[in-house]
């Protein structure tokens, strides 16, 4: 089968097994909706920013990455269940090039992250969330927010290469839900112990949830996106490399 006839169909098939896979894609919708309401609504009474933003435009930016990450990650399980369930040998079997298979994974994963986040998104504004930003600058927060997907989406690839088992590859989603939690996603960094803010400033969720947060609310960004793009694309280029050499080990 040719690259240009194999991308879209395999593409194509990871799409529809998403949707088909009701009780995951309800978890990837619901589980970020509910944390946003539990922290504007049970926590956010309780803490004050010290400025003129609310915490509901604070928390919403660093949801809509929660929520993306926690998406993108679930392609590891994904990837894991291909590998394990035989469709990976009938596919090999038609000479599909695994650049396709690993990409429609990605792909798939795009488009359900592009779902989840404009519910995430609506929900933000029906419980306060407003924000000035120009059509440019969304459309900015639109393609960082892609970034990210893109660079986790790869990386949960080849972490569902690496295990052996759907449930072990499940896990990385917790990591990557974990991973925002010490950074600004929710809180400031100085609001933290001193020790963890070394740690909580250079992470790759911290820079790319300060420039969307600065986008969407207009506060200054700094050189937050160069370093966003930066951990983006090296993860991709890492996570890329990875995977081609797991998929060929794996199939051999």
């Amino acid at each position: 089968m040719s690259d240009l006839v194999a991308y879209p169909v395999i593409s194509a098939r990871c799409v529809r097994l998403n949707w088909r896979n009701v009780d995951g894609l309800i978890t990837s919708l619901i589980l970020p909706i509910m944390l946003m309401l539990v922290f504007v609504y049970l926590f956010g009474g309780a803490i004050r920013l010290g400025g003129p933003v609310s915490y509901v435009d604070y928390v919403v930016p660093g949801v809509l990455l929660l929520c993306a990450g926690f998406g993108a990650a679930s392609t590891a399980v994904s990837v894991s269940q291909d590998m394990t369930g035989g469709m990976i040998d009938r596919l090999r079997s038609l000479d599909v090039p695994g650049a396709a298979v690993l990409g429609g994974q990605v792909v798939a994963s795009l488009a359900r992250n592009a779902v989840s986040t404009a519910l995430v998104f609506g929900v933000a504004f029906a419980i306060g969330f407003r924000t000035g930003a120009s059509a440019l600058e969304l459309l900015a927060v639109v393609g960082m927010l892609a970034a990210f997907v893109l660079a986790i989406s790869w990386l949960s690839a080849a972490v569902g290469l690496l295990v052996s088992s759907a449930e072990a590859a499940s896990g990385f989603t917790f990591f990557v839900m974990f991973l925002s939690y010490p950074s600004s996603t929710f809180v400031p960094i100085a609001t933290m112990p001193g020790w963890l803010h070394g740690f909580a400033r250079n992470q790759p969720v911290t820079p790319v949830v300060e420039t969307m947060r600065g986008l969407l609310l207009g506060t200054p960004v700094g050189d937050a996106p160069w370093r966003a793009l930066a951990w983006c694309g090296g993860i991709v280029i890492c996570s890329v490399a990875a995977s081609g050499i797991l998929f060929r080990r794996r199939v051999r």
